[in-house]
């Protein structure tokens, strides 16, 4: 009797081991089709999964996200999000979760993640300069005020990027200068590259999909700058030199957003600043080699994932509308109109779909981009930035 009573407990405790683990393993998921929507308004961001079109959890008390903007760790699970306020929030998207949350000044435009995926860049408008830190722990590695004699004090950053090489890049807008930081010997004293007189307020930098090419906009005169990162001692070259808003100063209604310069093959596709245009440049020359109409003053071009397509929305009046361009004939082949202030474009990884944010109507729509047939839409608060996990396998972004 006690031998089968021993046995039974046994079989029990096998049986409910059994269970406890295949319980666990149906809760085991990946990352690789996750993603976060910002909603500008709240201070908080919508978990999402790109593969069921679900909502998963809402992530509160990110501070001030009304330019709010992420990257994500290597693996895909944490996201770093930049908040106007300055503030810096890592994100778990397994858990849906804060892991740690700092305020690190007092207005940050955005951020980069380096190469090997162990160090955050923050760029700040306020006091200015540029901070990194540890992306395990967010502890404070290394700050670089951005002092300039050309301003005589420190000046907003831009459009800072990750490079090859544990480098990052990023603009100096009062100062009209471009840095480069190499992480490379010793994160906590990066050693300083940097180039002057680049051009009057370089406004958002980009850099090419292959790490190769810096390019930063210019706000006070014609014409972008361009540094070729694997030959940086050839300095800054100007190139573009009618870019711009040219001689008659066109209202600009929103700045266009460089980090979705569109690339394809050794085409470069550029927002017109104030036109409704897109430019159309060649590398390595960087000489303009066409123009494509648009319906309005450009603010994203976004090239899907193969490169054959654009898609392109508007800044205001013309904010409700989103173009399709066919890169082989360079025209508009598609036109529509999913609602009001449509903010930002992401594609699934593949390209199959592209999920639109549309701000004034508090919805995010989801497109099958080889037929423009709409496949979902889902609530969320004043959406804005929309960035999946397949982001941190990208240079730049």
């Amino acid at each position: 009797m006690k031998w089968r009573n021993y046995a039974a407990a046994v079989l029990a405790a096998i049986f409910c081991f059994g269970f406890a683990v295949s319980a666990h393993a149906d809760n085991l998921r990946g990352t690789g089709d996750l993603g976060l929507v910002i909603e500008r308004a709240k201070g908080a961001v919508q978990l999402i999964d790109t593969t069921h079109h679900t909502l998963l959890q809402q992530v509160e008390g990110l501070g001030d996200t009304s330019h709010a903007s992420a990257v994500f760790s290597r693996d895909g699970r944490y996201a770093y999000v930049f908040g106007r306020d300055g503030g810096l929030t890592k994100v778990d998207l397994l858990t849906g979760k804060i892991v740690k949350r700092i305020v690190q000044s007092g207005n940050a435009i955005g951020g980069a993640i380096s190469q090997d995926g162990r160090y955050i860049a923050a760029a700040n408008y306020t006091p200015g300069g540029l901070k990194i830190f540890a992306a395990e722990t967010l502890d404070l590695v290394a700050d670089i005020p951005t002092y300039s004699d050309a301003n005589h004090g420190l000046s907003r950053v831009v459009g800072v990027a990750d490079a090859p090489g544990q480098r990052f890049i990023f603009s100096l807008f009062d100062a009209g200068e471009t840095w480069i930081a190499d992480l490379s010997e010793d994160p906590a004293r990066p050693k300083l590259s940097k180039f002057t007189g680049i051009g009057k307020q370089p406004y958002d930098g980009t850099i090419t999909p292959d790490g190769h090419w810096y390019l930063a906009g210019l706000f006070g005169e014609d014409g972008i700058a361009v540094l070729d990162l694997w030959h940086p001692e050839r300095g800054v070259q100007r190139a573009l030199p009618d870019y711009g808003r040219g001689e008659e100063k066109l209202p600009v209604y929103k700045m266009p957003h460089l980090r979705t310069w569109a690339v394809s093959g050794n085409l470069v596709f550029l927002p017109a600043i104030g036109r409704h245009e897109v430019i159309v440049a060649e590398m390595p020359t960087w000489k303009q080699v066409g123009v494509i109409p648009v319906a309005g003053q450009p603010v994203f071009i976004m090239a899907a994932p193969d490169g054959r397509r654009l898609w392109v929305n508007f800044a205001f009046p013309d904010y409700d509308t989103v173009q399709v361009i066919d890169l082989e004939s360079r025209q508009v082949m598609h036109t529509m109109k999913p609602g009001k202030a449509v903010l930002h474009m992401e594609f699934t990884p593949r390209g199959e779909q592209v999920w639109i944010s549309i701000r004034d109507e508090n919805k995010v729509e989801i497109y099958d981009t080889a037929s423009f047939k709409k496949l979902g839409e889902l609530p969320v608060d004043s959406p804005s930035g929309i960035f999946f996990t397949a982001r941190a396998n990208r240079v730049g972004l």
